[in-house]
């Protein structure tokens, strides 16, 4: 026993890392795996099952396993680095100045990783299902395609401009809640329960905006699996399909976030945040009334 603890005591100080920016990279990689592991597993599932002919007893369990996890994933990497599991979501905190630029690119990069990992694990474990399912062939859009199982695709009706206006309203939707749920001023929710309640807020996201395309608003949670589904056989279709639709859930969930975030403060933040500012002037300016007129009694009683 004393041996084995020594052992982990020399492991521990070998692999320990103090730069900080990278320990909170590397949680935001291992929380986004856990996340895009659960979403894909999912709809490895679903897809796999509804062609079988399998009933299922929820509406969607793509929409639940992406909109429940996000509490476990906090569990896993919030303390060390916020739990933000999404670019824009630190693209936000960025833009309001609560998170410094620097670490935008490395949560980014990292997120996509942890995306890419978490794809090629379920990818491994529903490997034969897969090729069984199209024997030996990998789609990527058409009749029982799978590229879909990993990455966002538009449904056939759907527009590159229009999927573009889908991406950014889901996206400041988002960004709209998570403001609001990590505000300080405005009735903040009680601690350790902020990421029930983002879960919840992903999962409405999901139910009522996923028809469209299958609401990515998350890069990191596309590009990644996209990535991973060029590497492993479907192809750089999964770029150039539906007029290199990729592009949309990249770069339109960056706009949602500005929306999101011009909105929330352009009605609520700004408000709430002065409230609290004069409310603190208020009490300095009392205290500091107060300050004098205590010097001004004492100077009487000395008189």
């Amino acid at each position: 026993m004393g041996r084995q603890k020594v052992l982990l005591d020399k492991l521990a100080h070998m692999f320990q890392i103090r730069n900080l920016l990278m320990r909170q990279a590397l949680a935001e990689c291992l929380g986004t795996l856990i996340l895009v592991m659960f979403g894909v597993w999912s709809g490895c599932t679903a897809g796999i099952a509804a062609v079988r002919v399998i009933s299922w007893n929820v509406p969607d369990p793509v929409n639940f396993a992406f909109g429940l996890p996000p509490p476990w994933e906090s569990l896993v990497c919030g303390q060390v680095a916020g739990g933000h599991l999404n670019p824009t979501v630190t693209f936000a905190l960025c833009i309001l100045g609560r998170e410094p630029w620097r670490k935008f690119p490395v949560y980014f990069l990292f997120q996509t990783i942890g995306a890419f990992l978490g794809s090629g694990i379920i990818f491994g474990m529903y490997f034969d299902a897969l090729w069984e399912f199209r024997k030996g062939s990998l789609i990527v859009v058409g009749e029982n395609a799978t590229a879909g199982i990993f990455a966002t695709y538009p449904s056939n009706h759907l527009s590159l401009v229009n999927g573009f206006f889908d991406q950014m309203i889901g996206t400041a939707a988002l960004i709209v809640c998570i403001l609001a749920i990590v505000d300080p001023y405005n009735n903040p929710i009680p601690r350790g329960l902020e990421a029930f309640t983002v879960g919840f807020v992903v999962l409405v996201i999901g139910l009522s905006m996923g028809f469209n395309s299958g609401y990515a608003v998350n890069p990191a949670r596309d590009l990644g699996p996209r990535l991973f589904t060029a590497i492993a056989g479907w192809g750089s279709e999964v770029f150039t399909a539906n007029d290199y639709w990729f592009f949309v859930p990249i770069f339109a969930p960056f706009f949602g976030a500005v929306v999101g975030v011009l909105v929330y403060q352009l009605m609520v933040g700004f408000h709430v945040e002065g409230e609290a500012r004069d409310r603190g002037e208020t009490v300095a300016r009392e205290e500091k009334e107060r300050l004098k007129l205590s010097n001004v009694t004492e100077k009487n009683e000395m008189a």
